[in-house]
């Protein structure tokens, strides 16, 4: 895990490399189509990933987006009216069986289905119009981390290619170095305030939140941690009560509209007594770890990779084995 979550950079470059001219065809093709509405399918990380492509694309773009039920095409076998639609299916191995079904019968209703996978070959890849592939190569260890990253990466250029957003495109192409910069962030001088915990939430907002439930599924499956994810929002309406000195939170900033929100409820939870330990805001009373600036779209990557060797390091402190956690597959293949 600690190897391959390094390699996110590495990867991300490679990635923007090898699809920057299909993601310029991709653009071109989706600004003359204009979808009426954008579908997510994906499972587990992947999942969390779908997550901040709903807020960027919601926000860059204002077509709404939502994130399908697999079960509906792969168990029910329910038609869904999905012509004019944009539909993105994510998946690290492109082999689930119900994330497949999902992209046949989204093609079969007149949706345009975009692949994000890892492997080119996939099932999924070919049942797409078109693929980006996510370029993040082997990944040995059961967690996912740089192929995350990756449809992360690979969101944010479908999103800056398709709005043709400068700006974001230029940002993206210093995100490579800046993941690298993030990963060497001391965030593992955090895991004394972890170690013993029992139970966690993880919060954030926005364009964060996918990385809150992607930090709170990490701390499930490779540190034995129970964890939770929530919007600064959400956290407020009632789970906010179970929160004390012994159930800490860790708390995820972007610099943007939803920032002073966030920086808000961690600031009443450390005035509560709460352990409260945040990335991206300034908080009295609360551990503040090191964050890196970059267009405030692309700083939930960084805050990814920074929590990657948190996780790394907290699993082994904890006595667990970060690569192999109990009951889990590489590739999940539900129906």
């Amino acid at each position: 895990m600690f190897r391959e979550a390094a390699q996110a950079g590495a990867v991300v470059r490679a990635q923007l490399e090898r699809n920057a001219r299909a993601a310029i065809e991709l653009g071109r093709t989706l600004r003359a189509s204009s979808p009426r509405a954008v579908v997510t399918c994906a499972r587990g990380s992947s999942d969390h990933a779908a997550t901040y492509g709903k807020y960027l694309i919601e926000t860059r773009l204002g077509v709404l987006t939502a994130s399908a039920a697999p079960s509906v095409a792969s168990i029910y076998g329910a038609p869904q009216g999905l012509r004019d639609c944009l539909f993105i299916a994510i998946s690290q191995s492109g082999g689930s069986p119900d994330i497949l079904a999902a992209a046949e019968a989204a093609r079969r209703n007149g949706a345009h289905v975009v692949a994000l996978v890892n492997d080119e070959s996939s099932p999924v890849a070919r049942a797409a119009h078109e693929c980006l592939p996510l370029c993040a190569g082997a990944e040995q260890s059961v967690a996912a981390t740089k192929s995350y990253i990756a449809s992360l990466s690979a969101l944010a250029l479908l999103v800056a290619s398709w709005t043709d957003d400068a700006a974001l495109l230029s940002a993206l192409r210093e995100t490579p170095a800046a993941l690298e910069r993030a990963w060497q962030l001391p965030w593992d001088e955090a895991v004394d305030e972890l170690r013993d915990a029992s139970h966690l939430f993880v919060i954030a907002r926005g364009l964060g939140l996918g990385v809150a439930q992607e930090a709170a599924l990490k701390c499930k499956e490779t540190c034995g941690l129970h964890a939770e994810s929530f919007s600064a929002a959400e956290v407020r309406h009632g789970p906010q009560a179970l929160l004390c000195p012994d159930f800490p939170a860790l708390v995820f900033a972007q610099d943007d509209e939803a920032h002073d929100d966030v920086q808000a409820c961690a600031r009443e939870l450390a005035e509560r007594g709460v352990r409260v330990i945040v990335a991206g805001a300034s908080v009295p009373g609360a551990r503040v770890l090191p964050t890196l600036r970059l267009d405030p779209a692309l700083q939930p990557l960084l805050i990814a990779q920074s929590f990657y060797r948190l996780a790394n390091a907290l699993a082994l402190a904890r006595g667990v084995d970060p690569d192999n956690p109990p009951y889990l597959r590489k590739v999940t293949r539900t129906l």
